[in-house]
């Protein structure tokens, strides 16, 4: 039984550690301090929804719909762009690059930045209810490897999100947050690119 939850723990612990959309966004979050508790607590919850629908077999009725996969593939990279050149701006412009010069998004918008970051991904439900819904079915306690992969989950973004202000230091000068900005453009860019060329 501990052999399955450990597993679960092992695989997406692995599978969410690289970084991504959801991960840059949680990030940056806690870097400028804004709002990190809703947006781990919305990160977490999110990923055990859909780890809990892998597992359940919803990724079998996905897999069925060549439809749907290729919408949420062109929704998700078009979202992906945008931000891609949201952040380019940001990184061009050195006024808007320090936390301390923008007033703080409201809640409610960070959150449904962070909801599309997660819903409008198609990686998360590639790694979250194919692969890991896909593994899960291979143990003889599935629920516990599920249990095991969300608490990695939970410890992941509590992990980046809490203990990203120990880069604040480090993310103090302008030029800084434009390297963060430009690196987080290009990752946008390429994570889109991947989708629409996969």
């Amino acid at each position: 039984m501990l052999s399955s939850a450990v597993a679960g723990f092992s695989v997406s612990f692995a599978l969410i550690v690289a970084i991504g959309a959801q991960n840059a966004f949680v990030l940056r979050q806690g870097l400028r301090r804004e709002h990190v508790v809703p947006v781990v607590l919305t990160c977490a919850a999110s990923d055990a929804l859909l780890i809990g629908a892998g597992i359940a077999g919803v990724g079998t009725l996905v897999t069925g719909r060549p439809v749907l996969l290729t919408a949420i593939r062109w929704g998700g990279a078009a979202f992906l762009l945008c931000y891609a050149l949201l952040a380019a701006r940001r990184a061009l412009r050195p006024g808007a690059l320090l936390p301390t010069e923008r007033p703080p998004a409201t809640l409610g918008a960070t959150l449904l930045a962070c909801l599309a970051f997660t819903y409008l991904n198609p990686q998360v439900y590639l790694d979250t209810v194919l692969l890991l819904g896909g593994i899960a079915q291979q143990h003889p306690h599935r629920w516990l490897f599920g249990g095991g992969a969300t608490l990695a989950s939970a410890v992941w973004f509590t992990a980046l999100g809490v203990g990203a202000h120990r880069l604040a230091p480090l993310l103090a000068r302008r030029t800084a947050w434009r390297l963060l900005d430009g690196l987080i453009a290009a990752l946008m860019a390429l994570l889109a690119m991947a989708l629409l060329l996969g």
